[in-house]
Order: structure tokens, then sequence, then C-alpha cells
């Protein structure tokens, strides 16, 4: 029998810099997905509980300031950590609405100091799976998140196909993407911030390459969401209103767009997962089998986690 079923891309702003009243969003937000008939809820990169567009933490090559320094202060006040009481909290969205639940979110190693800017992966029973870290933070960000590595290159096997995904430009790397592929993801799961028409092509390119479904999912972003009291929002002076337009979409496997793009507005996307429209698309092309010359390439993960099944039942 072929599965299918509903798969959300989440398209909002989280209440910027504050942890309780995003997670109070967040709920709504998985609450009216569900009611969508979604089994699968994406949401944005770095959604808990802000991209900081804009601002410079007070860095040039060579210098901080002490209001950077605040300007940390408040970002780290306004992330999550894993296994914490608010974390617990996004599983708890997954049981409420019996859908498997990928959230972007700012990771907070409290033993280390570091943020990181990562995907929590829910089970329908609001089960914790595991995160993936982003593993090259691009450009100003790699003065604010951490690296991840080969351990967090994670995918999981459930009832909706194998799962797994990349945050933002990680998408544009070929190795990274050749990892996913390489563990058989049939859901392409790619949270970004990358707002402009050509991350389009990126999003199509991905799902014609892995032939998958592609979920791209993006925030929407006015400046006047910040709050007035954020050290350094001064920053903000010169950029424009709106900061991020979004472009959220859900792609087939042979690269036909299902939903979206959704721009300069908030709001949830919707389209169906047919896994047998996966093994349809690899008559002509499978980029790790028939399509692959592994007697000539060769590639190696350092501690690429093996993918975890998820034996969790529910009516689709």
């Amino acid at each position: 029998m072929s599965v299918k079923y509903t798969a959300a891309a989440v398209q909002a702003a989280p209440v910027l810099f504050d942890l309780e009243r995003t997670l109070e969003k967040a709920a709504g937000l998985v609450n009216q997905a569900a009611q969508k008939g979604a089994k699968l809820v994406l949401f944005p990169e770095a959604f808990v509980s802000v991209y900081p567009r804009g601002l410079s933490f007070g860095t040039v090559v060579g210098s901080r300031t002490d209001e950077g320094r605040e300007t940390w202060l408040r970002y780290w006040d306004s992330a999550i950590a894993e296994y914490s009481p608010e974390a617990d909290r996004l599983g708890q969205m997954a049981k409420d609405a019996k859908a498997f639940l990928t959230m972007g979110v700012m990771e907070k190693d409290e033993i280390s100091g570091s943020l990181y800017c990562s995907m929590f992966y829910y089970a329908p029973d609001g089960k914790y799976l595991g995160k993936h870290r982003k593993i090259k933070p691009t450009a100003q960000e790699r003065v604010i998140w951490g690296e991840g590595d080969g351990s967090t290159l994670s995918s999981f096997e459930t009832v909706l196909g194998k799962i797994g995904g990349l945050i933002c430009w990680e998408n544009m790397m070929p190795q990274a993407r050749m990892a996913m592929y390489n563990r058989g993801v049939q859901v392409y799961l790619a949270p970004t911030a990358d707002s402009r028409e050509s991350w389009q092509h990126t999003m199509i390119h991905t799902a014609l390459e892995g032939r998958c479904y592609v979920l791209g999912c993006n925030q929407f972003v006015t400046k006047d969401m910040y709050p007035e009291d954020v050290p350094g929002i001064e920053d903000l002076n010169n950029q424009p209103d709106v900061m991020c337009r979004g472009g959220s979409v859900i792609i087939s496997p042979l690269g036909e767009v299902l939903a979206g793009p959704l721009w300069n507005e908030e709001g949830i996307l919707t389209a169906e997962i047919d896994l047998d429209e996966v093994v349809k698309s690899k008559l002509d092309f499978d980029v790790i089998g028939h399509y692959a010359r592994n007697d000539i390439f060769d590639l190696k993960v350092k501690d690429q986690p093996d993918i975890k099944k998820v034996d969790i039942k529910f009516t689709m």
C-alpha cells in the first residue's frame, strides 16, 4: 500500500528574543497545521527564538563592544537547551498534534556556553528523536554560532518515510547533500533564512538531484517585530521594513512546485507526500544507485550516525 500523508511548512516569525511567547506561538501554529491534516510539520531556521538578522553584536575585525556582549546575553536568554523543560514543550506540541515535528532552534550548550543553529526532531508521541547542528554558519553567523559536526548529520526511518535534512546554505554544500542522499532520505527538510528568488532554484535542484520531496521553510519578518530595547537595535536603522519575505515551498521528487513559494506574509503550506512518487522518480536517475559511479567516487563522512529507526505507528 502506498504511503500518503500531508506535510506542512510553517512560514512565520517568532516573538523575537522572547522564548516564552515564541513557544506559545509555536504551539498555536503546530495546532493549525494539525487541523490542516499535517502529519509532518516543519518550522524555519532559528524559529526559537530569533534569527538576528541585521544585528552586528558589536563586532568588527579586531574588536568587540560591551553593548555587543549585552546583545549576546539577550540572544542567549532567548535560546533553548536540549533536554530542557522548554524543549519538552516542543515534544508536547508534537504529541498534541499527533505529528512529527521538526523545529528550527537556537540551541544553547549550557556546558560550553556556545550557541548552535539546530533542528530538533520530535515524534508523534512527544519523544525527542535527535537533532542536527548546522555544520557551517555563513558569513557573520560564524561570529555568534558554533559549528556542528558529522555526528549530527541525522536521519530517521519513520512510518512517513526516511526523513532528514540540512539548514540553509548547508544545502549548497555538495558533500553535505550527498551525506543525506546516502542515507536514502525521501523527505528532505530545508529550513532557511534565505529569501532570495535564487533559493527556489536550490530547492528544486535538491529535489531533482536527491529524487526526494523537499520542504523549504523560511520566516516572514518585518523590522517592527524587533523589540526596541534590544541592545544594538540601532544597527537596524538602514535595514528595509521587510527584512525577510519568506519563500517557503514544497517540491516533488521530479522538481514540481506543489505549494508556494509563499511571499510577504505568514502562512502554512501543505502538500500531499506520496512515497510511490519517490520510487517512480528513480526510473531515470538515482544519485546513490544506478546513476552513481562508486568505482570512481567515494564519499567518507566522519562520525555520521546511522539512520535511526522510529517504530511509532499512528493514524495517517
